[in-house]
């Protein structure tokens, strides 16, 4: 049966679309950000006394307070008891999902469900200092809807990478193995073959992905796979690398197991997240081609605090974790580059910043470089270096103030006072009235419709709408 779409119903309904909307925008064409220490994150180098100067959304400068007086119409935020750094980046989060490990939990879930779970996690992580993600893994494209929503301005959340469903092989980490086969549930992602692996690249690209994601190896929470076993064989990888790169997209590979690490990286993956079971031979084949290892380690030491796995799971679990953070160092002392990631959502969105604890404290990164794992690398992994990552002039105005010096104490990054995305704060826990608040502007999501002609249309039935 159809239902009619008169024009005066469709003339309200676009009536509707064109009245006011808000978005998140810089309340001033200029805001000084009077800073007690400027933490510079190529060098090390904490400036005394400096103001960093944003004009709109970028950074025009730093200089020192005492020669940038303020204009009329500036906006001046007083940060002078604080150590003001680039917002941080994190390479490796699920922002449309939620910690729950009930294996069957996520055949409840819906697309729109997930989506609003992404609004409620990306602002969660924006406020916790992460102005930047890479958001490796969603189902529905939800998170391309996620990104293009914060972009738009009408919800607050860091930039966004995104990459779309996540390419697996039937029965492996990215498919859906929990249901018997009479229910024929295949993960979105699924292609089994060099030319379904290049039509699902080129799909997931025509639905707007970012970067791709890839399963190369089997996972821990996941049913019926071995995270040691590689899946994509290396001719799948190179072909999937060979049409990401030749379209402009990166791919991050999910490879816990020693071959699955060693084919993706020979296949010329950008990144290997989690790196389980890296070996000696793994290690060289990421140096000689320059691929990133995103770690992935605090989610270890917060579920065997708190995950309580099912049983399905925590072998698994304990086999990674006897050996995962030990790989990491050695990789780590062999010059591997690292770049921040969380898996977020595998553990509650907000703590990404513990991540770099385990950095400092169990693998022996000073604290600058594991700072620079979630700025500079982090941005370079994105192919972002020209807008985020640090304080340099042109860069998008993202910054963010801690209480006390990060680089004596890390853990100072869990609890991040102020938070400035696009020269738009955020959150200022000393000076709450400073937090911007969304401004009205014309249009919904980005668009304005003209009614003009509406009056004139024929009758449409809902199917063709």
């Amino acid at each position: 049966m159809f239902r009619i779409c008169t024009p005066l119903t469709l003339f309200a309904f676009a009536s509707t679309l064109a009245s006011a909307q808000f978005v998140y925008k810089p309340a001033a064409p200029r805001t000084l950000l009077r800073a007690g220490h400027v933490l510079d994150v190529h060098t090390g180098k904490e400036t005394a006394g400096e103001t960093v100067i944003i004009e709109g959304d970028h950074i025009a400068g730093l200089a020192p307070t005492a020669s940038t007086p303020a204009k009329p119409g500036d906006r001046v935020v007083d940060l002078t008891g604080y150590t003001v750094l680039p917002g941080l980046i994190d390479v490796h989060t699920h922002l449309t999902m939620a910690t729950n490990f009930d294996p069957y939990f996520e055949l409840t879930m819906t697309h729109g469900k997930e989506a609003i779970l992404g609004v409620e996690n990306a602002k969660v992580t924006l406020e916790a200092g992460f102005t930047t993600v890479r958001n490796v893994g969603a189902n529905g494209f939800t998170d391309v809807s996620l990104r293009d929503e914060i972009n738009a301005g009408h919800i607050p959340g860091p930039h966004m990478q995104v990459s779309g469903p996540p390419l697996g092989i039937t029965g492996g980490h990215m498919d859906e193995n929990l249901l018997p086969e009479q229910y024929h549930v295949v993960g979105e992602g699924v292609a089994d073959g060099i030319p379904a692996v290049q039509h699902m690249v080129r799909q997931n690209i025509k639905y707007g992905a970012d970067l791709i994601k890839i399963g190369a190896s089997g996972g821990v929470l996941s049913k019926g796979d071995d995270p040691q076993a590689s899946q994509y064989t290396l001719e799948e990888m190179q072909a999937i690398v060979a049409d990401a790169h030749r379209l402009g997209r990166k791919v991050a590979a999910h490879a816990h197991g020693a071959q699955a690490i060693l084919w993706a990286s020979e296949a010329g993956v950008d990144s290997i997240e989690h790196g389980s079971y890296l070996d000696d031979a793994g290690i060289a084949m990421m140096l000689k081609h320059g691929t990133y290892l995103v770690p992935t380690a605090y989610l270890i030491d917060w579920i065997q605090q708190y995950g309580n796995l099912p049983a399905l799971y925590q072998q698994k679990m304990k086999d990674v974790s006897a050996v995962e953070k030990q790989n990491a160092i050695k990789a780590i002392k062999a010059g591997v580059k690292i770049a921040c990631g969380t898996d977020a959502a595998v553990y509650p969105h907000g703590l990404n910043a513990h991540e770099l604890d385990v950095y400092v404290n169990q693998f022996g990164m000073t604290p600058l470089a594991a700072i620079q794992t979630a700025t500079l690398n982090a941005a370079d992994l994105m192919g972002w270096t020209a807008h985020v990552g640090s304080l340099d002039t042109g860069k998008w105005a993202d910054v963010i103030a801690v209480q006390g010096d990060p680089l004596h104490d890390i853990k100072l990054l869990q609890h991040v006072p102020f938070v400035m995305k696009s020269g738009v704060i955020y959150k200022d826990e000393a000076q709450p009235t400073a937090v911007d608040k969304p401004q009205p502007t014309q249009g919904g999501f980005g668009a304005t419709i003209s009614t003009a002609a509406l009056p004139n249309l024929p009758p449409i039935s809902e199917n063709s709408f």
